[in-house]
C-alpha cells in the first residue's frame, strides 16, 4: 500500500520530505505544464505526492514509524512526546499533511 498525499508544487514537497530522509525516485507528468505525480522513498517506504486535484485530501495523517524519533524532532526543531507505545512526534508537510513520526517503546534510539 502507497499512501497518496495531495502537495501543490512538488518539488518543494520533494525537498522537504528529503529532510526526512525520503528520496526522490521518479516524476511523471502526462506533458510539460501540467499536474505531476511524485515517488518519494525511504528504503521499503514509499509515499506518492500529488499535484492532481482529486487525488488526495488536504490534512491526511500517515505514521511513519522511525527507530530515532529525536533526530527527527531535532531536523524539525519539535518536541518529542511520550505516549504509551513509544515516542512520538506530529509535523505538518508545507501543504497541511499531517505526519506523526514515532520511535516504538523498547526500540533503539
Amino acid at each position: 500500500m502507497i499512501p497518496i498525499l495531495r502537495v501543490a508544487d512538488a518539488g518543494v514537497a520533494v525537498d522537504w520530505y528529503g529532510r526526512l530522509g525520503f528520496q526522490q525516485r521518479w516524476e511523471h507528468r502526462f506533458e510539460p505544464g501540467l499536474p505531476a505525480f511524485v515517488e518519494v522513498a525511504r528504503g521499503r517506504v514509499r509515499l506518492f505526492l500529488s499535484e492532481h486535484e482529486g487525488d488526495a485530501r488536504p490534512d491526511t495523517l500517515v505514521y511513519l514509524r522511525v527507530r530515532d524519533v529525536d533526530a527527527v524532532a531535532a531536523e524539525f526543531g519539535a518536541r518529542v512526546e511520550a505516549v504509551p507505545w513509544g515516542r512520538e512526534v506530529e509535523l505538518r508537510d508545507p501543504d497541511g499533511n499531517r505526519l506523526r513520526v514515532g520511535t516504538p517503546s523498547g526500540a533503539g534510539s
